[in-house]
């Protein structure tokens, strides 16, 4: 861990408390961020950090790997460096799990639509704000719940609602598309899991059966949220190329939806407060 520790010094060293919005009134030995500036920003402890550079501490996760990257705005080319010298090489028997910087940055930008970033098995594995506020805070949810397809054949609850003929269309695609994830990755074995925990659902195994192959490219769906009602939107599935990533965009289908979702990007996650009797 010690080259880690290395390159995490040089690249805190090389941003300014300013590059990331940290004020920084206080005379500096050095025009770097601190271990603690640093830590903030990732989500982390201080110690932490300190027992990373030091090369003391145990492999840090993907997660924290991830958030390090996005604290210290590393490149696409950084990150998988970063996560090289932690242990994390990629595998291409296994689906793309890690979310690039890029990917992050461009989540950033479509903060006026709900926008979620899911892998080639529809895990769930980012999302921005106006997502967790239209169709519920998937934060709630355990990891391994986090999963479109487990939503739909498992009938969780969930704010979606479809007409019949857009439900078959909607289910067909996912698993047409699943069906093709197989193929590209043989040997992942949480795909594996995926198939046979969804095979013992009628309906899935039915669609399943068929074989068909495709990609999923989007939707019409009905959002039913318990504060703004109705909102009606178009999901749009842009794949990233060379990790295989799903974004899910989701745009205003009519102008009522249209203030409807920028009502909730206001709201965030607060509950409006009830009518009063």
């Amino acid at each position: 861990m010690e080259e880690l520790g290395v390159a995490l010094r040089t690249w805190r060293d090389r941003l300014t408390p300013g590059a990331v919005g940290l004020p920084h009134h206080s005379p500096r030995r050095v025009a770097g961020l601190r271990r603690g500036e640093l830590a903030q920003l990732a989500g982390i402890s201080a110690e932490y950090v300190v027992r990373l550079e030091q090369g003391r501490a145990t492999t840090p996760s993907a997660q924290v790997c991830a958030a390090l990257a996005r604290a210290l705005q590393l490149t696409d080319e950084e990150q998988a460096h970063l996560l090289r010298l932690a242990g994390h090489a990629a595998d291409p028997d296994r689906v793309p799990r890690l979310v690039p910087g890029s990917v992050h940055r461009i989540v950033e930008q479509l903060a006026a639509s709900p926008v979620a970033v899911c892998d080639a098995s529809w895990q769930l594995l980012h999302w921005n704000a106006l997502f967790a506020a239209t169709f519920g805070d998937p934060s709630r949810l355990a990891d391994d719940e986090r999963n479109a397809l487990l939503f739909q054949f498992e009938d969780h609850e969930n704010r979606l609602r479809f007409t019949a003929a857009e439900r078959d269309a909607f289910e067909r695609s996912l698993v047409a598309d699943l069906r093709a994830t197989t193929s590209r990755y043989p040997k992942d074995p949480d795909v594996r899991a995926l198939v046979v925990r969804l095979n013992r659902g009628e309906r899935f195994r039915a669609l399943w059966e068929l074989r068909s192959v495709g990609d999923h490219q989007g939707a019409r769906k009905i959002v039913v949220h318990p504060d703004v009602g109705d909102i009606a939107v178009e999901s749009n599935v842009l794949t990233t190329q060379g990790t295989d990533l799903r974004l899910v965009v989701d745009t205003p289908r009519d102008a009522e939806a249209r203030s409807k979702l920028e009502l909730l990007s206001a709201l965030g996650l607060q509950e409006m407060a009830p009518p009063r009797g």
